[in-house]
């Protein structure tokens, strides 16, 4: 007899310390996630994706699952879900399963690290409502992002929880997959596996949690040789470090066919993260420092040097706006360098308006408030216009087709700009290739995001150094007002701890 499943997708990694908040609109937009996507929509768009969604649906038509798509909806990263927003998405997922009628398994595709206005667990909440319609003999299975704050209620109310193991996050489709294969298993079996759930004591910068980098690599590798045997399922978090919430961190779970073999493998794990906890380091440079360094590379170099600009990433809650590298590679006369993307709807507007090859003088980015930074005032040239539409066909947007909105390459000195619309991570070529920049025959790019560029940017480039304009996500989170941290979390490997008391009376202060 045909399985009946339900599926549905809530996607959000929230940075409490971020400028912008996601609003309704932002989900229905999707950024570089697809577009809000109801019933047979979803089975349509997300074939061929990166996502957890498709490989689900990939997973099901195999299995022959009579599938019940509810709804799948995403944001690019910021500040807080609206109240609004949460709820009406929330309402929808949940009432959409409740009126499903009879089920034999539930399938999310979740990210791990939402928070809301006016609730902490985003997740944790979404699947609680989801178990109290379907009642307790109905296996919950989840897909989540490596980023996940992962939370005892989360742990509670899913049956299955599963997380991404690379970052770049070139997975998503296969931890997707993977979750729906891990409810088969439980809607075969009639009743769950047992848990173990371990929670670390250090948060780590988002740069030095790359998988394709140690300690990161090895300690991926340990995960999935620990799913064998005994061992059902075995996830670890390196969790969100810019959500002030109580359980943000890193975490591990395991699943086996008995306590003694969860908690085995659990442990193991544990003991491994622990005894790497300080290899999670790396270099970082200044804006003027990295950029020096870069053209000094590229001057005898056949392949781009790549910047991250870690600290306005839109992947981790930035606006993709900041304007520190931009000057810096101005101030140094760097030529045939490229910056994206530069999300400036006014910037984009006045270009359009003004036409290719014309000459526009306007302030450009800077509009988040962030300390130290401020809109560039100059004069660009209109090299190119685009009406936003690409497809991101690299191994992290894995064959999406994004529209950001109008969009330009603008030019001044030697650097060349990539100005958007909307939101998205440059995490993929082709988001300098739709307004003309071929980015393999660049000198120098600038990326605004930390890690998942390197999926696609790697293979071109001579090398990459991380630099830290001001922007909304530090490299370091000691530098973050912590006020809900849990007591005694460390703020970097080996570095100093919270404490709440301390914390309040600060603030008091």
């Amino acid at each position: 007899m045909r399985k009946r499943v339900a599926l549905a997708g809530f996607l959000h990694e929230t940075n409490t310390f971020a400028p912008t908040k996601a609003t309704y609109a932002d989900f229905v937009q999707g950024g570089g996630y697809l577009p809000m996507s109801r019933g047979q929509e979803i089975l349509e768009r997300c074939p061929g994706v990166n996502l957890g969604i498709s490989g689900a649906v990939e997973h099901a038509e195999k299995a022959g699952w009579e599938m019940v798509p509810i709804l799948w909806t995403g944001a690019i990263p910021s500040a807080h879900v609206t109240r609004d927003a949460y709820e009406r998405i929330t309402a929808e997922i949940v009432n959409g399963i409740a009126a499903a009628g009879q089920l034999d398994g539930v399938c999310l595709d979740l990210h791990g690290a939402m928070v809301a206005e006016h609730l902490d667990d985003g997740e944790g909440t979404l699947i609680a409502r989801v178990r109290e319609v379907v009642g307790p003999q109905v296996p919950i299975s989840v897909s989540l992002d490596l980023h996940g704050n992962t939370t005892r209620l989360m742990v509670e109310q899913a049956d299955l929880l599963v997380a991404f193991r690379t970052y770049p996050h070139v997975d998503m489709a296969e931890t997707g997959r993977r979750a729906a294969e891990g409810l088969s298993r439980l809607m075969a079996r009639g009743k769950p596996f047992a848990k173990a759930f371990r929670r670390l004591p250090f948060l780590t910068s988002i740069p030095w949690q790359c998988t394709f980098i140690e300690p990161a690599k090895s300690l991926y590798e340990e995960v999935a040789a620990l799913e064998a045997g005994d061992i059902a399922s075995m996830s670890y978090w390196m969790g969100f470090p810019a959500a002030d919430i109580e359980e943000c961190g890193q975490t591990l779970l395991a699943y086996g066919e008995t306590q003694a073999a969860a908690d085995k493998a659990a442990d193991r794990l544990h003991a491994s993260i622990m005894a790497r906890e300080g290899d999670f380091a790396g270099k970082a440079y200044a804006p003027d420092e990295g950029v020096l360094e870069a053209m000094r590379i590229a001057a005898s170099a056949t392949r781009p040097v790549i910047i991250a600009d870690t600290q306005d990433n839109p992947g981790a809650g930035g606006d993709s706006n900041t304007t520190g590298m931009l000057r810096a590679l101005l101030r140094n006369g760097a030529q045939c360098a490229a910056i994206g993307m530069m999300v400036d709807p006014a910037a984009a507007r006045a270009a359009h308006e003004a036409g290719e090859g014309a000459d526009i003088s306007i302030a450009l980015g800077g509009q988040s408030a962030i300390p130290g930074d401020a809109p560039l005032e100059a004069t660009f040239r209109v090299e190119k216009l685009s009406d936003g539409d690409l497809h991101a066909t690299g191994p992290y947007y894995g064959g999406t087709h994004m529209n950001v909105g109008p969009s330009a390459c603008l030019s001044i000195g030697g650097v060349r700009i990539v100005v958007a619309t909307h939101k998205a991570q440059m995490a993929d070529q082709a988001m300098y290739r739709f307004v003309g920049i071929e980015p393999t025959e660049m000198a120098i790019l600038v990326n605004k995001s930390s890690v998942h560029f390197r999926a696609d940017f790697e293979p071109i480039a001579e090398t990459i150094l991380v630099c830290t304009a001001p922007g909304p996500m530090p490299l370091d989170p000691a530098a973050l007002a912590w006020t809900k941290l849990a007591d005694g979390m460390r703020l970097s490997p080996n570095g100093p701890t919270f404490e709440r008391i301390r914390s309040h009376q600060a603030m008091e202060g």
